[in-house]
């Protein structure tokens, strides 16, 4: 094989350039390179060890924030003990309830991990989609930045509670008239917060939209609604429905119903018709 292609050139084969006095002692002030490998391994595990420490830490803070919630009788947790509970009795949907919990055990976990009322949603846990609303006190507000412990004494209404048995509430029943929803998640959120803004509008107060705050009036726009509901997300879009069911429930006047289940009859009749195309 020629020099060409043996893997080595002319640079490589050449001896290497003999240094000066002032070069070889520049050379040998330098660290060497295992004191550089050693204070960068140092300074990488430092930093590792100290991340995962805070790290370490926020996970021991969640769990300890969750430890007084009572584990499901399906699911198996392992055994914590609870940290700086605090009992608590409130009414919730018109049957009062005891409950031990961490001090800073949220509503809306309370309600769905404790009291098993999952109707109330967990979106962004963050007070931003407004999914867990239920009412306290009549007054709509956001579980999961509610502190259980705050409500001691107090009354509790969650989407579970509207309804009189079987007997709708009024907003439920529009929420169907009107489709106001698609996926559903959002729906138990939006119904309890238009029952608590509704009794907003009721009691004359004013919104952001409001033209004269001198002038007290119960009667809402369409664009009053959707502001007063825009804490209130819904990721499907159904809000053209959502306001109609609103208004119709404030206005108290019923309308045609847009869209109707289809029947048996309804249902034969369209299979007939498939099948004599089919043919």
């Amino acid at each position: 094989m020629s020099d060409d292609f043996d893997g080595t050139d002319e640079l490589d084969r050449a001896a290497p350039p003999e240094l000066t006095a002032d070069e070889e002692a520049l050379l040998n002030e330098m660290p060497t390179l295992t004191d550089v490998g050693q204070s960068r391994r140092t300074f990488l595990g430092q930093t590792i060890a100290g991340g995962l420490g805070m790290f370490a830490l926020d996970l021991l803070a969640l769990e300890r924030s969750l430890a007084a919630l009572a584990p499901s009788p399906e699911a198996v947790y392992a055994a914590s003990a609870a940290e700086n509970v605090v009992r608590v009795a409130f009414n919730v949907n018109g049957v009062t309830r005891t409950l031990d919990l961490d001090s800073r055990v949220v509503l809306l976990d309370a309600l769905r991990e404790r009291l098993r009322l999952t109707g109330s949603k967990k979106g962004c846990d963050q007070g931003q989609c407004g999914a867990c609303t239920v009412l306290v006190d009549g007054r709509r507000v956001l579980s999961c930045l509610t502190l259980a412990a705050t409500l001691d004494g107090r009354e509790v209404t969650t989407i579970e509670g509207l309804a009189n048995g079987d007997q709708l509430h009024p907003m439920q029943a529009a929420f169907i008239k009107y489709d106001a929803f698609q996926c559903g998640y959002c729906t138990p959120g939006q119904i309890c917060s238009a029952v608590g803004m509704l009794e907003e509008a009721r009691r004359g107060d004013v919104s952001h939209v409001t033209e004269d705050v001198a002038v007290t009036t119960t009667q809402l726009t369409d664009d009053q609604v959707r502001e007063r509901m825009s804490g209130n997300i819904c990721r499907c879009g159904a809000y053209p429905g959502i306001v109609a069911a609103i208004q119709e429930v404030h206005s108290g006047r019923q309308t045609a119903q847009t869209w109707r289940f289809v029947d048996e009859q309804q249902l034969a009749r369209v299979r007939t018709e498939d099948a004599n195309e089919a043919v």
